[in-house]
């Protein structure tokens, strides 16, 4: 077992190891309201960009469902006519300061998450340590964004929201404490700071809810099957059926930090896999395999693995992940965007809104 399933399993329940961190996570608590008042008496600058600010997010710690939730924010903000912009951290990127993506950009650039939200949505990204700052250079560069999507953005004070998205996965609140002693990264929703709105959507990524907080459902499932040289290279592919590739020896890497996930997901579909658990945010500077099986990888994997990286003749197919909300999530979402941005141009309204179909394959990159 890897150290972040072992650390997934403390978090679990109110165990012996738990109750010995309980210190650490009041200080922790004190560290991060201490930020916080911070920025609340003024101490520390608040951005507040031209455009409207929805955060996409959650409270604990590890993949909850936070990128396919944005990919599917933006499908929708795209079809409804609105032209979105993302800025996030970058986490795990080898360059500093503020990089707005462009046509050439690599994971060792923007981090895995962003260059995968990037090429599969095509819209303007920017990542930076300073949110506030990635915003001003990704409005400059692309004046004609009218809405900004923060990827994991709850715990960053620096950026002014209007809307807030909060994503739970089957986990819900663990044993619902800090850490170390828990997975959580934040205390319950706190009063606004200044400039920001107190609007808040709950999401429950994996079906049903997991917490008592009121919120709205969505299906994850695996579209279907691209080959890597197919998702490098640029415009939409049509999607090869899992059903295909049954029978087939499989190896299936995930550099996730909920790997068993995606490999469960993957049996349910009917295939015979070899599992291989990669840590969160693998980098793959040297191959973790040998042999010539078929290389089945995940999105976020695929954004550091070009193709001419494979021995000759390997095959290697990428798994979209596609989220689905409950029509009632995109109607709750259109009465928070509506006014702040306007009637949606495409024509739908809170009342008559039907779920959108999933995306298919990554988009063509904007330039």
């Amino acid at each position: 077992m890897n150290t972040q399933a072992w650390l997934q399993r403390v978090w679990a329940r109110r165990g012996p190891l738990a109750w010995a961190l309980r210190p650490l996570s009041a200080l922790y608590r004190a560290l991060a309201a201490r930020q916080r008042q911070a920025y609340a008496a003024g101490r520390r600058p608040i951005e507040r960009p031209a455009v409207p600010v929805v955060v996409v997010g959650n409270w604990i710690v590890g993949g909850a469902g936070k990128t396919p939730t944005l990919l599917a924010l933006l499908q929708r903000l795209q079809a409804w006519g609105w032209r979105a912009g993302v800025v996030s951290r970058g986490y795990g990127r080898r360059s500093q300061g503020v990089r707005v993506a462009g046509p050439g950009s690599t994971a060792d650039e923007l981090g895995d998450e962003p260059l995968l939200i990037h090429r599969r949505s095509g819209v303007p990204l920017a990542v930076g340590q300073d949110r506030g700052e990635a915003a001003r250079a990704l409005l400059a560069a692309h004046p004609d964004i009218q809405i900004l999507l923060s990827d994991d953005g709850l715990q960053h004070h620096r950026l002014a929201r209007d809307l807030s998205i909060l994503v739970f996965d089957g986990r819900g609140l663990g044993n619902g404490w800090l850490l170390p002693a828990g997975p959580l990264r934040q205390d319950h929703t706190p009063p606004p700071l200044p400039g920001s709105r107190a609007a808040q959507l709950v999401l429950y990524s994996e079906g049903q809810a997991s917490t008592a907080l009121p919120g709205f459902v969505a299906q994850r499932r695996l579209a279907g099957a691209l080959p890597l040289a197919d998702w490098w290279g640029g415009p939409p592919q049509p999607l090869v059926p899992l059903t295909e590739l049954r029978g087939r020896r499989l190896l299936a890497a995930a550099g996730l930090a909920r790997p068993q996930a995606f490999f469960e997901m993957l049996r349910a579909a009917g295939l015979d896999i070899e599992p291989l658990p990669l840590p969160d945010h693998f980098g793959f500077e040297q191959l973790p395999w040998q042999g010539d099986a078929e290389l089945l990888l995940t999105e976020k994997d695929a954004a550091k693995l070009p193709p001419e990286r494979l021995a000759r003749g390997q095959r290697a197919w990428v798994l979209p992940l596609d989220l689905q909300p409950e029509p009632a999530f995109d109607a709750a979402l259109l009465q928070h965007l509506q006014p702040l941005l306007g009637p949606a141009p495409n024509g739908p309204t809170p009342d008559r809104t039907a779920g959108l179909p999933p995306v298919q394959g990554p988009a063509a990159t904007q330039p």
